[in-house]
């Protein structure tokens, strides 16, 4: 081997020693999701640790799409597990892309638990029980319209750090889940939680957000929807009167209305809901969310 041959050699040597070597994605990329052990009713969040935020990553839970956004030297998403999943295995996907470096899919299963619902017997008027065909119609496509929302995902994420009570006090809402029977008739679940406060309580956004609906419904009432960002919503109802409008931008504890008892209400009280990806999630799940970046 000639002289120059052996410098060629030796440099390239170097320069191989001397570049960086990716890490192979199952060392890079850490999957964490919380909670470990999910109800009907919770929020959960997966924590992709080690993507980049210009990685580019798709996946699912179930059914359930989810979409990320940068968090924590890494990245997250947010998914609802409705009220009515059944306890068992639900399969989970990740598919990871990042510049330069190979795709790569990750997956799994989350188990869900069985979580016990109260049973609400409550007797109200015929009327707002069994609604006139027309009344009948107006509350379906009502319901339809609030459907469609829950189906709009704005990407971007319009909240930051954790959520609040949407009304002053510590006695904890009740009523989520509860398998009501309406004179004596079963119903849908309760998909909210009421909290008891007297008329002209204010009624205060639980995060930052945008207006996306302010209404006077049949069976909600006065109505205020808050479009979150990332498929999450969250809603008031049977509200006594609303201080904003439609597109407008709101702060955490900015003041959205008063609680009253107009629409399907026995008195006085707010109605909080809250829809992640159109699940239905308990609202105390939303207020524990543990995503404070």
């Amino acid at each position: 081997m000639t002289r120059g041959a052996r410098f060629t050699a030796a440099a390239v040597a170097a320069l191989l020693l001397a570049a960086p070597v990716a890490a192979p994605a199952t060392e890079r990329l850490r999957v964490s999701w919380h909670p470990k052990r999910p109800h009907p009713g919770d929020v959960a969040w997966v924590h992709v640790a080690g993507a980049g935020e210009a990685a580019a990553i798709e996946g699912s839970l179930g059914p359930r799409s989810l979409t990320f956004f940068p968090y924590a030297g890494g990245q997250a998403a947010v998914v609802g597990i409705d009220l009515e999943t059944k306890p068992g295995a639900l399969p989970w996907r990740l598919a990871v892309l990042e510049s330069g470096l190979e795709p790569h899919s990750l997956g799994g299963r989350l188990t869900v638990h069985e979580r016990a619902f109260a049973v609400q017997r409550l007797t109200l008027p015929p009327g707002m029980v069994d609604p006139d065909p027309e009344t009948e119609r107006r509350a379906m496509a009502e319901g339809e319209r609030l459907a469609t929302l829950y189906r709009t995902i704005t990407p971007a994420r319009l909240w930051r750090g954790g959520f609040v009570r949407p009304v002053a006090g510590r006695e904890p809402a009740t009523g989520f889940g509860a398998r009501r029977v309406i004179n004596g008739q079963p119903r849908s679940p309760h998909s909210g939680a009421d909290y008891a406060a007297p008329r002209g309580t204010p009624v205060v956004a639980v995060n930052s957000g945008r207006v996306a609906l302010v209404g006077d419904f049949f069976f909600p009432g006065r109505l205020v929807a808050l479009d979150h960002g990332l498929g999450v919503y969250t809603l008031y109802f049977h509200l006594d009167s609303v201080a904003v409008v439609d597109g407008e931008m709101v702060e955490r504890g900015q003041v959205l209305g008063t609680v009253g008892s107009t629409g399907r209400a026995t008195g006085p009280h707010l109605h909080f809901g809250a829809v992640v990806g159109t699940a239905r999630v308990d609202p105390a799940a939303l207020l524990k969310l543990d995503l404070r970046e």
